[in-house]
């Protein structure tokens, strides 16, 4: 197929009608896909979710970090002295103050 003899309008349409037919085989590929798995976990005696459910261990995150900094008359305003300093630790520097008066 020469893409370069189409005008808009068909390549538009051809598209539309490709984008189509991958969702349909998509479809088609999971339905495969969820018979072959079902098969093997029968050939071993399970059943899928005898495979896959079952208890998972908890994701364990990481701890949030701690506050290293705290506005001196909002205790609201925070910083844990990692990334960009929030604009207003930089407006406190800006007016003479120190970074360390403001450490928690």
């Amino acid at each position: 197929m020469n893409l370069e003899t189409l005008d808009f309008a068909e390549l538009l349409q051809l598209k539309n009608d490709v984008d189509a037919e991958v969702r349909r085989r998509e479809v088609e590929e999971k339905a495969k896909a969820k018979k072959q798995i079902l098969e093997i976990a029968k050939a071993y005696g399970f059943s899928v979710e005898d495979v896959l459910g079952g208890k998972v261990a908890p994701v364990i995150g990481r701890k949030p970090v701690e506050v290293k900094y705290r506005h001196p008359n909002d205790e609201s305003l925070t910083w844990t002295g990692r990334g960009r300093k929030p604009l207003w630790v930089v407006a406190l520097l800006d007016s003479g103050v120190e970074l360390d008066t403001l450490r928690v």
